[in-house]
């Protein structure tokens, strides 16, 4: 008797040779043809760190394989972006102690080094999309999103800072204003602002649901916000044990005009990005955060994991859930790992 003959009655195996669903796994062109969802360069945006300097590039510590990069080598990157079919990148700051002060107003300065990059990118790759941060964090003396007074974060007087912040930005190049705050109104705000000073064309993609993550750290780091911050964001950024709240920021946001809506972090909420995507049917993005991206490259360069294998099912879990995007620090190998098939 086989092994089949000992665990099955003839009825039963006759019905389990008719359903074989492993038949479609067999070989790789099949697994090809029948796979549900499909990963494609067109998914990427790169998150990239700027720094002051020229032909510099600072290692994050916290985040190996990712540098800071001068505006030239920003520039660089963005011109690999497009040869790699990338679609778009994200800028984020590293702003030094002495351009920090308690009211963030290096954020609102057109030659800050978001507004350098930006026309750095713009002059050298015109057709590259960029996406730009609006948050007063990286430039707080505090290390939080927003204004404080006493010990609390200020709603509508920080709005006011963040539409100063996001019109910098769009008048240096950038095609995505992209709000991480978690300010009440702030999508409504910003909208107005950009459509009276004749930028409608001018996306934004709203942090609508950004949860107060452990998973920040290594960006944090990156920033230089790490030694700046004050307490904790659990006043604005959403409880990550909360899923009804969540949605309602979404809508929120949606109702404000957003073009596109985000998860922030991914993995751990994986269940969010579902829910936003099966509810609003809207363009809807996740970030693969500092955190997870850490993990996965300690954890492969101990040895642990496969990395590269890691890297593409963590990616691939966010379109399975729903994501029609991807903001990865992995994007660039990503692509070329897309690209050698």
């Amino acid at each position: 008797m086989d092994l089949e003959q000992r665990h099955f009655t003839p009825d039963m195996a006759d019905i389990l040779r008719g359903r074989r669903m492993r038949r479609n796994r067999r070989t790789e062109w099949s697994r090809r043809l029948v796979r549900e969802h499909t990963l494609t360069v067109d998914d990427l945006i790169w998150p990239m760190f700027v720094t002051e300097g020229t032909a510099t590039r600072e290692p994050v510590p916290s985040m190996p394989g990712v540098d800071r990069l001068s505006v030239d080598e920003i520039g660089a990157a963005a011109e690999e972006a497009v040869a790699l079919g990338i679609p778009a990148i994200a800028l984020f700051p590293y702003t030094k102690a002495d351009k920090r002060d308690p009211l963030g107003s290096e954020a609102a300065n057109p030659d800050n080094l978001v507004c350098r990059a930006c026309r750095e990118i713009a002059r050298r790759t015109p057709g590259l999309g960029i996406m730009t941060d609006v948050a007063l964090d990286p430039y707080t003396s505090h290390g939080h999103d927003g204004l404080m007074v006493g010990d609390e974060i200020v709603n509508d007087a920080t709005i006011s800072a963040l539409v100063a912040q996001a019109m910098v930005q769009v008048e240096a190049g950038c095609h995505i204003i992209a709000p991480s705050d978690m300010m009440d109104g702030r999508i409504g705000a910003i909208r107005a602002a950009l459509d009276a000073a004749g930028h409608e064309n001018v996306q934004i993609m709203a942090y609508a649901a950004k949860f107060a993550s452990a998973f920040y750290g290594p960006f944090r780091d990156a920033v230089g916000a790490s030694s700046a911050l004050k307490g904790d964001k659990r006043t604005y950024q959403l409880d990550p044990l909360n899923a009804l709240e969540a949605l309602r920021e979404v809508e929120l946001d949606i109702a404000e005009a957003a073009d596109m809506v985000m998860v922030k972090p991914g993995m751990p909420y994986l269940d969010i990005v579902w829910r936003v995507k099966e509810r609003f049917g809207v363009p809807t993005f996740a970030y693969m955060v500092s955190g997870e991206y850490a993990m996965i490259e300690a954890a492969a360069r101990n040895g642990w994991i496969d990395g590269e294998k890691a890297m593409l099912e963590a990616v691939g879990g966010f379109k399975r859930a729903g994501a029609d995007g991807i903001l990865t620090y992995h994007a660039p190998r990503i692509a070329r790992r897309l690209a050698a098939g």
